[in-house]
């Protein structure tokens, strides 16, 4: 079967864990909170240390690349070029924001 999550389900499933959290309490977060089975899967699937909060939980996660960061071309390259923690998937890799796009936003 072929599971896929965003990024956004996951950190819903565990908005109400308290931080900082392991991975098995975040699982059992997820479950308390009705999380699809998809979402459980990902939690699981996370490397077993101590996460401060749910964005370090939605960095940590295994999910489409594609599926709700809404990252730039310019920011994925940056992803690409710099490593990340252990265990950490390339595309959920924290980068800032190329100077022109700041200046492109309203």
């Amino acid at each position: 079967m072929d599971r896929t999550t965003s990024a956004r389900d996951v950190v819903k499933a565990v908005r109400d864990a308290d931080f900082p959290a392991g991975k098995d309490e975040l699982v059992d977060a997820a479950k308390r909170a009705g999380a699809s089975q998809d979402v459980v899967a990902a939690l699981r699937g996370m490397p077993r240390e101590s996460y401060a909060n749910r964005e370090e939980v939605a960095r940590s996660v295994r999910v489409d690349p594609d599926s709700d960061l809404g990252l730039s071309e310019a920011q994925r390259a940056e992803q690409a070029r710099e490593g990340g923690r252990p265990g950490q998937s390339q595309h959920l890799r924290e980068v800032p924001k190329p100077p022109v796009q700041d200046e492109l936003e309203p």
